[in-house]
């Protein structure tokens, strides 16, 4: 399969993500949005991976391309090819489906427990670690089923149209070095600060938190093609 993937920041790039692909035997392109490439065609695509960035998701002044990905993204969810957002690209799928989206009552950064969600489609951990960039937050769309929540943000993901369609609040593609990348960045971050905001050194105090996030990622990665091509 060939994979597009739609990046919106130089510091948010597809970290693990790319590697996986590549030992999966899949070939991917990476559109690297902010840098004004053109969104793709999903034509010319298996399926779409929609990165995340730290711009909401209609900040179309400072951001033109933003339309054209929405409308890309509206005919990826309305199409048959497998789609995944992460970050600001869960959030864009999850205003396409009607749900709202806007800033949550905390900013949510480092390394946070999420609870599988009861009904979770999800074949992961009742609990599990997993790396938090991001102050706005989603709402559940109608006919999605959750994956779980935080203890700052309730609904941290959700699987649509039998799970075709997934989108990640968390983030379990990043490493090492993708973290390096974001600290080299404004900090405190734009998602500012708050009682859910690690500081740079925590952030990096336990580099086995990587290697705890590995399987994660290859697992959902798993059941998200399985699901969707199946």
């Amino acid at each position: 399969m060939h994979f597009h993937l739609l990046q919106h920041d130089p510091r948010r790039g597809p970290a693990r993500i790319a590697d996986w692909l590549t030992s999966m035997g899949h070939s991917h392109t990476v559109f690297h949005l902010h840098d004004g490439e053109l969104p793709p065609r999903l034509a010319d695509g298996d399926a779409l991976i929609v990165l995340d960035g730290p711009m909401g998701t209609r900040d179309d002044l400072d951001h033109s391309w933003l339309k054209r990905e929405r409308k890309l993204i509206a005919r990826a969810v309305n199409g048959n090819k497998p789609l995944l957002g992460i970050g600001l690209g869960a959030r864009l799928i999850a205003a396409e489906l009607g749900a709202s989206v806007g800033p949550g009552t905390f900013a949510e950064v480092g390394w946070h427990r999420i609870d599988l969600a009861p009904n979770s489609p999800f074949d992961l951990p009742e609990q599990f670690t997993a790396f938090m960039w991001h102050r706005d937050v989603f709402a559940l769309p109608d006919d999605a089923l959750p994956l779980g929540g935080s203890a700052a943000s309730p609904v941290q993901g959700f699987a649509w149209d039998g799970g075709r369609v997934i989108a990640l609040l968390c983030h379990l593609e990043v490493t090492r070095d993708s973290l390096a990348a974001l600290l080299a960045g404004p900090w405190p971050p734009d998602e500012g600060g708050g009682p859910h905001v690690q500081t740079a050194e925590a952030l990096l105090d336990d580099p086995q938190r990587f290697d705890r996030l590995a399987p994660l990622l290859d697992r959902l990665l798993s059941q998200w093609l399985a699901r969707s091509t199946g």
